[in-house]
């Protein structure tokens, strides 16, 4: 398949105009480039490895009496060496991910944040302790020892052609044999044969030389491309903000079920207790007791109705006594008969505790209206840092998310705080909804 608009010397070898564009010449800059580099930065890495490997050639013959000092000299030299092979790879990386441009569209940066004046020594310390600095020396070493090799072959792949097509010229110049590799030409007609042979591997050539780019842009982007640090880094951020709005929530439907715990059913009591006491004082059967009458019921119907949507909000056993206890008062009023197996001898974090009660509550309530189920089993242990809960019924499975029974709902709570639900529902039953909350901390409950 040929790429519309291509981006790296691979893409560009299923151009059938490759050999037309300008493909092959920033190959061969690229590779001009690398042995220049190659010739920068090898000394320098030779220096830094030169007292470590005077050291050990001197550890390797060393006698008894000096082999302390031999090893001592070992030792320094290699810290000399791991002190210094960042010092030279950070700014080759750099200059490197500019010089990736040639034979690669495609952004590349280190993922590290750019230092500020003021922090640029500090930024040089944190150096030595991220990962992308010693992928990084990684490429310096590959660099030194793989980059020769590479230059070798790519400048023989180029040379032979190149010989070839000037052998003609070569012969009637020199007036001499010339040497053309494993062969000796020594006159016009053999030599035409042999520029006729190179200007066939020229097209070659220039093939090798873009695969030999394309690798090295490859490795080098693998090396020194911080973007996947920088996701890293962006989702580590992502599962905080998340987490945080999660707390911020839960701490938000606390707050509202105590405001109206505290307020507006305190409130409601009070006028359901003059009501009744209203209801006394009139004589029984006139207009005025009627009304009051049914006033009465009204407001103790609607306080019933608060105390429902109080306990759904954030139920206050759930603050107080934590999740078993809630599970227990969930299995009170459920109109199926529920048994809880909840051994959970330590409190979880609010928001775990939360989340698994209103799972266990919304799948309780399908149960009721979907499942024909005589028993439920409800069942939460912990295991290490992982909290699993299991609602089993014996009812007529079946269960389906598209079908709005709540489930899709159900596995949006549980994946707000990075768990996971599954689901196992044949028709005819039984069904088996199951939820693994992650809990690494135990934390103690709000109040």
């Amino acid at each position: 398949m040929t790429v519309p608009n291509p981006r790296t010397p691979w893409e560009a070898l299923t151009h059938r105009r490759f050999l037309l564009g300008t493909w092959p010449w920033q190959a061969l800059g690229h590779l001009l480039g690398t042995c220049l580099l190659v010739v920068a930065v090898a000394p320098l890495l030779g220096l830094l490895a030169l007292p470590w490997l005077v050291a050990g050639s001197r550890l390797l013959v060393a006698s008894s009496p000096s082999l302390g000092s031999s090893l001592a000299m070992t030792v320094l030299g290699a810290g000399l060496l791991a002190v210094g092979l960042p010092l030279v790879a950070v700014p080759l990386a750099a200059l490197e991910r500019r010089r990736l441009r040639m034979v690669d569209s495609r952004p590349v940066h280190s993922g590290r944040p750019r230092p500020s004046t003021e922090d640029r020594w500090r930024q040089l310390r944190t150096w030595y302790g991220e990962m992308a600095t010693w992928r990084e020396v990684a490429y310096a070493v590959l660099l030194v020892t793989v980059g020769p090799f590479l230059c070798v072959v790519g400048f023989g792949t180029l040379l032979v052609p190149v010989l070839f097509l000037a052998s003609p010229l070569l012969v009637q110049r020199g007036g001499a044999p010339v040497i053309l590799g494993f062969v000796s030409v020594s006159s016009t007609p053999e030599a035409l044969g042999y520029a006729a042979l190179g200007l066939l591997l020229l097209p070659l050539a220039a093939y090798l030389l873009a695969l030999l780019a394309g690798a090295h842009a490859a490795v080098a982007r693998a090396l020194l491309h911080g973007g996947h640090e920088q996701l890293r880094a962006e989702l580590v951020e992502v599962s905080r903000s998340r987490a945080r709005l999660v707390d911020a929530f839960e701490a938000e439907r606390r707050r509202i079920e105590r405001d109206l715990h505290d307020g507006a059913q305190e409130r409601l009591v009070s006028l359901t207790l003059r009501l009744g006491l209203a209801r006394l004082d009139l004589p029984p059967g006139s207009t005025a007791h009627r009304n009051v009458v049914d006033a009465h019921e009204q407001a103790k119907q609607l306080m019933a109705e608060l105390r429902e949507l109080v306990r759904g909000i954030h139920p206050r056993v759930l603050t107080d006594r934590g999740l078993p206890a809630a599970l227990g008062e969930l299995a009170d009023r459920s109109p199926v008969r529920v048994a809880v197996r909840a051994d959970l001898p330590d409190r979880l974090p609010t928001h775990v505790e939360a989340t698994a009660y209103f799972v266990v509550s919304e799948a309780l309530a399908n149960v009721a209206k979907h499942s024909g189920a005589t028993e439920v089993v409800v069942t939460a242990r912990r295991d290490g840092g992982l909290l699993t809960v299991e609602v089993a019924d014996d009812g007529r499975g079946g269960a389906d998310p598209e079908r709005g029974s709540g489930l899709t709902g159900l596995a949006d709570r549980v994946a707000v705080i990075d768990g996971r639900m599954f689901l196992s529902s044949p028709a005819g039953g039984p069904t088996l909804l199951r939820v693994e909350l992650p809990c690494s901390q135990i934390t103690p409950p709000s109040a």
